[in-house]
């Protein structure tokens, strides 16, 4: 048995709320991925998303082995490691005494919770050089949220989910930082999508999602110099 793993699980919602999907990936002890899965939630908010990526994580591992979960929503985290004791207290309402929301998902966070050992480890998302395991989470979901079809691998995917190039956060020039706000871009640069499309690979894309100029007119980053 192994005697520790490590996990990832992100959610997504394009439009908040909007299509969305949850995701999760599972490692071993070293960090090499081992399997994923990715399920659509039809319309939903991102906390939504967020929270049942954690729950379809939970359920797929063993309560008996020790896992390290990596998440980039404080939402989620915040939810089940600060806030869950005080609204269990309070009868299941906030600080404020309004009902607690996506009170469902928390209650079966909770149970799942219980008698394991989970810690949890908060990554920042999108960034360059962050957490691999995020950003495998985190494209599953957002392709699971456009074509609102279960994917990973007990659905037959072999291949882990490829990564869409992460953005830095270091500050843009001046003249980039124009381009992007006036909703133009040169070719190589990325923007997010005022409006849903499909790119010339083939698969579509989501309005707000991330995308760069290519020859052949908008498209994901990662295709913007492969032939159409």
């Amino acid at each position: 048995m192994d005697e520790r793993i490590i996990a990832a699980c992100d959610g997504a919602s394009k439009g908040n709320p909007g299509p969305a999907a949850w995701a999760w990936v599972v490692a071993d002890a070293e960090g090499n991925p081992l399997r994923w899965e990715a399920g659509p939630l039809g319309t939903a908010t991102n906390n939504i998303a967020e929270l049942t990526a954690l729950l379809e994580l939970l359920r797929s591992t063993d309560p008996a082995v020790p896992v390290e979960v990596r998440m980039d929503s404080q939402y989620a985290m915040n939810a089940v490691t600060k806030w869950l004791p005080g609204w269990k207290r309070n009868g299941w309402k906030t600080s404020g005494g309004k009902p607690v929301a996506n009170r469902e998902l928390v209650v079966g966070i909770d149970e799942l919770l219980s008698g394991r050992t989970v810690t949890f480890r908060y990554v920042p998302a999108h960034q360059v050089d962050g957490d691999p395991l995020n950003a495998l989470a985190d494209q599953a979901a957002s392709e699971a949220a456009v074509s609102q079809q279960a994917a990973g691998t007990a659905h037959g995917s072999a291949a882990m989910p490829v990564p869409a190039p992460a953005r830095s956060t270091k500050s843009r020039s001046g003249a980039a930082a124009k381009s992007a706000t006036s909703g133009k871009a040169r070719t190589g640069g990325t923007i997010k999508a005022k409006f849903a499309g499909r790119c010339h690979c083939g698969k579509p894309y989501a309005a707000k999602d991330m995308i760069a100029k290519n020859p052949s007119g908008w498209g994901h980053p990662e295709c913007r110099v492969a032939p159409a």
